[in-house]
């Protein structure tokens, strides 16, 4: 097998605006409760720390 026959991990260039919107999509659904997390964990630890 060579290397020129193996895809990358990542979406090449030429990827389609449906998969584009899906791979979009893809981060927001993952990011958006993380950053809700992180942003409640630094407001409790605030509170925490400060009385």
């Amino acid at each position: 097998m060579s290397t020129s026959d193996s895809s990358p991990p990542s979406a090449p260039a030429g990827t389609s605006p449906g998969r584009r919107g899906l791979i979009a999509f893809s981060w927001v659904w993952v990011g958006a409760p993380l950053a809700y997390g992180l942003y409640e964990l630094v407001r409790k630890a605030t509170q925490l720390f400060t009385g």
